[in-house]
């Protein structure tokens, strides 16, 4: 009994911790079931654990549920690899031409400035060979190494 009550103890210390850490409980079941009960210190810890526990606050933030908010870099990232995906072989051929609607599209999906994407364009159509170094490379090789050269050039 000693056992569980320690064991107990220990576990509310360190998700008050956590609690106070951020300031607040961040999102999840517990922080929806203790919305309205006030910010106390028992509140708080209640909430922490509860999501804690359920281990929802990973998921509600990846999916944006759960009174979570999806960050915008994730939903632009899920959009890219989705457009990007689908049209390969299109923008294959407008990265090769330096231009073209499926390249002006991934440049929107990364959010690069329109003043900038000139640059963009001739940085990528200059690295096309590792962008897309064989027939059949894979869409999630053709992203990364976008974002890896747009973001050194």
């Amino acid at each position: 009994m000693k056992k569980l009550l320690v064991a107990t103890a220990v576990v509310s210390l360190l998700a008050a911790g956590s609690a106070f850490a951020a300031g607040n409980t961040g999102c999840g079941l517990g922080t929806m079931i203790f919305k309205d009960s006030g910010q106390t210190t028992l509140i708080q810890v209640l909430a922490v654990t509860t999501n804690g526990t359920f281990g929802n606050q990973t998921f509600g933030i990846t999916s944006g549920t759960s009174d979570c908010a999806q960050p915008a870099k994730v939903v632009r990232s899920e959009r890219l690899n989705e457009f990007v995906q689908a049209n390969m072989d299109d923008l294959a051929r407008d990265i090769a031409a330096g231009n073209g609607e499926t390249l002006s599209t991934v440049a929107e999906l990364m959010g690069v400035p329109a003043a900038d994407r000139d640059g963009f364009n001739r940085t990528l159509q200059g690295h096309f060979s590792e962008i897309f170094p064989a027939p059949g490379v894979e869409y999630a090789h053709v992203v990364d190494t976008i974002v890896r050269v747009s973001s050194q050039g």
